[in-house]
């Protein structure tokens, strides 16, 4: 008769073993034809409400519809997005969790450094990058700068004068003023908000001055001429906005920031999953009234591979993490 420690150390290698076949025969189901054969969720580490939003619950219905099975957007807000970030960074790599990542996740190694809760590059596997925008730099219409230079020379007399709003440190917004003032040698105030709208609401009412943001975040505000649209931060003009010039073509060559939003799941999710979730995905971005619909926001589908997308995440991450250090950018 075996002893009771024999028999300890049996039931724990039969319950590994257990373990060990469910995971392999989970695995190996995921990477099957069937996939998917249960509800998918995409969380997105933003409060619903925004382009972010907008794009999980526009491939969650396309998805839903060509699939059979639920795709359920899971809005996990809070810590700079890094408790949405990191949910999913721990979640089984089997292709049924996902994450909205836009162009703020490239900032965060910097920001964050060793306390960064997972790594940025080795703990996900890039799906798509699914589409892009401009941010738009805008001012009080009472101000008097119309244009690049004029900000630019207003700022150099009296460093410090301009308050410009962003949505938090590392947000978008943030980033691009803190370009801005890297590379026109300017130092502006910095007023973070908790969102979109309260950095709006602050500009209309004159707390603040100026401010860059999401073209879709404020183009209302602009067809009212609610304030001035001075630059876009893209390469070329913005079709919604023809007559706005670009931040480079104002006097500052080489200023970009392409604001782009993509889609990540787990790192290990089987390569074969990946790709049907990038083909299926940039196929239902290429409705022809997704483009329609997105394009008169200002965002631009795109529809990459994962591999351009997994190229455009660690070019970003580098870019960002160059201006986060120069600029010594704080979290507030």
């Amino acid at each position: 008769m075996p002893s009771r420690r024999t028999a300890c150390k049996w039931i724990l290698s039969s319950l590994a073993g257990a373990v060990g076949a469910t995971a392999f025969g989970g695995a190996m189901g995921a990477t099957s034809d069937a996939y998917p054969d249960k509800p998918i969720r995409i969380v997105v580490p933003y409060t619903p409400g925004g382009f972010n939003d907008t794009l999980a619950r526009t491939v969650g219905e396309k998805l839903t519809k060509l699939w059979k099975q639920p795709v359920v957007v899971d809005n996990r807000p809070g810590g700079n997005t890094l408790i949405g970030n990191s949910m999913v960074a721990k979640a089984a790599p089997d292709g049924y969790t996902l994450l909205i990542t836009p162009l703020p996740f490239a900032a965060l190694p910097a920001l964050y450094g060793t306390k960064l809760p997972y790594n940025a590059t080795k703990d996900f596997a890039p799906v798509i990058w699914a589409a892009s925008t401009q941010n738009v730099l805008v001012a009080r219409n009472d101000l008097g700068l119309a244009t690049v230079k004029d900000m630019v020379d207003f700022a150099r007399k009296n460093p410090g004068k301009l308050n410009y709003g962003s949505t938090g440190s590392g947000s978008s917004n943030h980033l691009s003023m803190e370009l801005f003032e890297k590379m026109t040698g300017t130092r502006l105030t910095h007023v973070p908000y908790k969102g979109s709208g309260p950095a709006v609401a602050a500009l209309l009412g004159g707390e603040i001055d100026v401010l860059f943001d999401n073209l879709p975040n404020v183009m209302n505000q602009i067809r009212a001429g609610k304030f001035k649209p001075v630059a876009v931060t893209g390469q070329q003009r913005s079709t919604l906005l023809p007559n706005v010039p670009t931040v480079a073509e104002s006097g500052v060559p080489g200023y970009e920031v392409n604001v782009w939003f993509g889609i990540q799941a787990p790192a290990g999710t089987p390569k074969e999953i990946v790709q049907k979730l990038n083909q299926e995905i940039a196929k239902a971005l290429a409705d022809p009234d997704i483009v329609k619909r997105f394009r008169e926001q200002g965002v631009e589908v795109v529809g990459s591979s994962p591999t351009k997308f997994a190229t455009l995440v660690e070019a970003e991450i580098q870019k960002w993490g160059s201006v986060v250090r120069d600029a010594n950018v704080s979290l507030e």
